[in-house]
């Protein structure tokens, strides 16, 4: 009988250096993703921030929604991609009547030559050998990994998902059908902490011929300093995983 119109703002997820105790960020979502009608959403870059919680505000007045909007806080201050002083993660300020709902993903493809270009509607056109699905943090390690397989001659395909929930899946289905491997690259827990287990589910259920792996952090909270290395994704583990999963033969 009753709504309660609300976009909650969350700064979270892990990588962030220089303070923080033991256990000061929980690297998991699948708390919030398990409660019923409760949308999530990701970020990873300025402009795409600017246009979700525009639409988070929206969905709020429109139709009632609790919206978690969940910020990587370790990507407050990021400015370079590739190479320290590149820029290549500053955005321009969207538009004043720009905003992105659940449902559309954004593209990246790295040229050879290491080049990168994004496509915000996620485009399914083009030809790659994987595709790196992946959110947050998620996508400027996968990025760089990416950067590193094009060296190689090896083309990956990153896209991000925005949305947590509901998970875009429209678009996951689309762009593993047009590329045919999937590496799900997932910065949160491996055991229910993240989306790689519904997105695996997804696929295996409707796109049965594609190949996928996923790589996702340890079942462990974020400790104190270096030691969070060891229990995080990292750029090395995206690019290890994708380079094995190209060579898998079956």
């Amino acid at each position: 009988a009753f709504t309660t119109p609300m976009v909650v703002r969350i700064a979270g997820l892990g990588y962030q250096k220089g303070f923080g105790g033991h256990f000061h960020n929980d690297d998991a979502i699948g708390a919030l993703r398990d409660i019923p009608g409760l949308a999530l959403a990701v970020p990873s870059r300025g402009d795409d921030a600017v246009a979700m919680l525009r639409a988070a505000l929206a969905m709020a007045e429109a139709d009632g929604r609790v919206v978690a909007f969940l910020e990587p806080i370790a990507l407050y201050h990021e400015r370079d991609l590739i190479e320290a002083g590149d820029g290549g993660w500053l955005t321009d300020h969207p538009g004043p009547d720009e905003l992105l709902l659940p449902g559309t993903v954004r593209r990246y493809d790295v040229d050879p030559d290491g080049a990168v270009t994004t496509d915000p509607e996620g485009t399914v056109d083009g030809a790659a050998d994987v595709v790196v699905l992946t959110y947050g943090n998620g996508v400027r390690m996968a990025l760089r990994a990416a950067h590193r397989l094009a060296g190689d001659g090896l083309r990956a395909r990153v896209v991000d998902l925005r949305w947590l929930a509901p998970l875009p899946l429209d678009a996951i289905e689309a762009h593993a059908r047009a590329i045919g491997r999937v590496l799900v690259a997932d910065e949160c827990r491996a055991t229910a902490g993240g989306i790689a287990d519904a997105v695996v589910a997804h696929l295996a259920e409707h796109v049965p011929t594609v190949r996928i792996a996923s790589v996702r952090s340890m079942d462990s909270y974020v400790p104190l300093g270096p030691a969070a290395d060891l229990v995080l994704l990292g750029e090395d583990d995206v690019e290890r995983a994708a380079r094995a999963l190209l060579e898998r033969t079956g």
